[in-house]
This record gives structure tokens, C-alpha cells and sequence, in this order.
């Protein structure tokens, strides 16, 4: 009989919003996975840290951050077969994913090339979005309204037309793109309605309006725009 691999989502940092399902099946785990970013610690697994087995075995996955995705891809390729040869072991695997595996999370890419020969269980995480949101005391969506997520990478035309269609935004991946961002968002006259939220949950966590943010931005930080006024009353 071969394992299961579990996706268990950690939340978005602080160890306290781990759900009670993902941290029985981390302290059980004999076999762990994470990626970690070119050779340096994981977040996920300092989220998990105080969970995981002394004598639990861990699979490391080095991804580099690059824009081209063959390194990326060639790295998942050599966790999957360390995986695949502990499942095939009869031993589950718990791979650890900051945030919820399937939400902008790299377990998908795991999921890809596992999913077809061994069960998969998905335990669902704390998005960054409502952790962002509950940071910084703002409803995002009330009765019919609309939320569209964006990627902050897109180019200007396209970030344009997506918060113009929507009641709420929020802007992911926002890092070095910030200026970029900061500008179409200042064009579309919704500044005083856009919110700046680094590293939420976290240590060191920053939420500002837009207007007083930064010049520059972490990876882990997000832009929140609510268009409508207590919707909700």
C-alpha cells in the first residue's frame, strides 16, 4: 500500500492560525516537505517549527526565484521523486505550504505530478488575503459585491481594467512592482480607498493607506482596495 501526501496549509505566518487538523497531521508526520527559496531558510517551515517530529524525516525542495521557470519546474521535478519514493515506501508525506496549498501555493505543482498515481488529502489554510484583511480591519465584500484578486506582476493596461471592474481588489505579489502599482492606482483617483499591508500576522507587520506607504515593498505584501463606503449597513 503507498502513503498519502497531504498539502497542508499553514496560514499566512503566525503559528497560532495553524487549524487543529493540519497540526495533528504535522506532529504525526514520519516524512515532512517544503520548498525553500535558492539555498535559504523556509517560511514554511519556521511557521510549522514547533510541530514537526524530532525524528521525522525532511525532503527539501531548493526553488530559485527566477523569471525563467525551468529551474523552478526542474526542482519540483526532484522533489516529486523523493516523494514518490516514500509514498511508494507505504509512508505519508505532509508537504508544508505557507498560506492555503492551493492559492498561489507551490504545492500545486506537487499536486501536478503525484495526483494521478497516490491519494492526495487538501488541508486547507488561512489565505494571506483574509489575514491582510483582518489586519487591517477592513470588509472586503458584502451581499453582491465583487472581489477580484490580481497579481501585481501584470502589466499597467491590465491592472487598469481589473480594479475598474471590481467593487474590491486585492493586489498579490505586489514587492518591486509597487511603484508601478501605486501609480495606476493614484490614476484611477482610488488612493485614499487603497490600503498597504506588509508581513501580516508577522513579525514586523506594517498596515498603512496606500498614501503612506513605502517606496518599496517585501514579497509578503499586499494592496487592498475597497471601493464602496459600509456597504454592509
Amino acid at each position: 500500500m503507498s502513503g498519502t501526501l497531504y498539502g497542508v496549509g499553514l496560514g499566512p505566518g503566525d503559528p497560532d492560525l495553524i487549524t487543529l487538523k493540519a497540526a495533528r497531521l504535522i506532529q504525526a508526520a514520519r516524512v515532512v516537505a517544503y520548498p525553500t527559496l535558492a539555498g535559504g531558510t523556509s517560511f514554511a517551515r519556521s511557521i510549522a517549527a514547533g510541530l514537526i517530529a524530532p525524528q521525522a524525516r525532511e525532503i527539501v525542495m531548493d526553488v530559485p526565484m527566477t523569471p525563467e521557470r525551468a529551474p523552478a519546474q526542474t526542482a519540483y521535478d526532484l522533489g516529486a521523486t523523493a516523494i514518490r519514493a516514500a509514498l511508494d515506501a507505504g509512508e505519508d508525506v505532509v508537504v508544508l505550504c505557507e498560506g492555503d496549498p492551493f492559492f498561489y501555493g507551490s504545492f500545486m505543482y506537487l499536486f501536478a505530478r503525484l495526483k494521478a498515481d497516490y491519494r492526495v488529502e487538501i488541508i486547507p489554510g488561512v489565505s494571506s488575503i483574509t489575514a491582510c484583511a483582518a489586519a487591517a480591519a477592513l470588509p472586503l465584500v458584502a451581499r453582491n459585491e465583487v472581489l477580484t484578486v490580481i497579481p501585481g506582476p501584470l502589466p499597467d493596461s491590465e491592472l487598469r481594467a481589473r480594479i475598474s471592474g471590481s467593487d474590491s481588489v486585492a493586489i498579490m505579489k505586489v514587492g518591486r512592482h509597487l511603484p508601478k502599482i501605486r501609480a495606476v492606482i493614484d490614476a484611477l483617483g482610488l488612493t485614499a480607498q487603497a490600503h498597504y499591508i506588509a508581513r501580516a500576522t508577522n513579525a514586523g507587520e506594517v498596515v498603512l493607506p496606500l498614501a503612506k506607504a513605502p517606496d518599496t515593498a517585501p514579497y509578503f505584501s499586499m494592496i487592498l482596495i475597497v471601493k464602496g463606503a459600509d456597504p454592509w449597513l
